[in-house]
């Protein structure tokens, strides 16, 4: 698997392909992230990649040219190393918002070329000819794509194979369907007892159907309370029991809680 990610800055990723539990895939290459300034690509002394919107308005418009002979030299490299041709994605917010069922799709392709935009876009006429898709963290704008990359990126190398510690542990995060799809449950570690604060008595319990029943529980108000949306898809999937149905009703004033 193998990222090309094109950006302003580069340096913004060196911390982050070097820290963390992924980053022994980065170091040995089993997610491959090679980083690609476009200023590199562009003329004059200044290298300048960016200009003033026609029709005016505040801020700079990323130039198409430099952009579109930056991925020129990205294709060209993947041919002659013989890499599996990519999407190029644009991280944008009118993009689609990432999720859990992407990301997975995501991390069984060979990768993508990742387009970090800067300053008020990209020039429309790059986005027509040589963009795929384009995805959103969410209702919010960055400062650039460099963030929303890193976190794709991120999201899909922890689910390759030997990058966590404990190659189960992804199968019980938040949004997977081992879960059903909902928000996973709080944790505890020792101390028993934090500031007057004791773990759940069925954590303590030492019984393991006790325990996986106060997950399940915690699990369900927490998606009722907090993304009820998600209880519909996995009703509507069939992935609810009717356990699950009788202790949703008898939970009261959560629906609609904010975080």
């Amino acid at each position: 698997m193998r990222f090309d990610v094109i950006t302003l800055f580069p340096e913004l990723f060196v911390p982050f392909l070097s820290s963390g539990v992924t980053r022994r895939a980065y170091e040995s290459g089993q997610v491959q992230v090679k980083l690609w300034n476009p200023r590199d690509f562009s003329e004059g002394n200044y290298r300048r990649v960016d200009d003033r919107p026609f029709g005016g308005g505040p801020g700079m418009v990323m130039m198409a040219e430099p952009l579109a002979l930056c991925l020129q030299a990205i294709r060209a490299e993947r041919a002659n190393t013989e890499a599996a041709p990519v999407p190029v994605v644009l991280f944008s917010p009118i993009g689609l918002t990432l999720k859990h069922n992407a990301v997975e799709a995501w991390a069984a392709s060979p990768g993508a070329v990742l387009v970090c935009g800067r300053y008020e876009g990209v020039d429309q006429r790059f986005i027509d000819q040589h963009v795929d898709c384009q995805i959103s963290l969410g209702d919010f704008v960055l400062s650039g794509g460099e963030i929303a990359a890193m976190a794709l990126i991120d999201a899909v190398t922890r689910l390759q194979t030997g990058v966590l510690n404990d190659e189960g542990s992804h199968q019980f995060d938040s949004f997977n369907p081992a879960l059903d799809g909902l928000l996973d449950c709080p944790f505890y570690t020792r101390p028993e007892i934090w500031r007057g604060t004791p773990v759940p008595a069925p954590m303590l319990s030492g019984h393991h159907a006790d325990i996986e029943r106060w997950r399940r529980e915690q699990r369900l108000v927490l998606t009722l309370a907090r993304r009820p949306e998600l209880l519909d898809v996995a009703r509507a999937a069939g992935r609810l029991s009717r356990r699950d149905e009788d202790f949703l009703a008898t939970q009261t004033g959560l629906k609609g809680v904010e975080p």
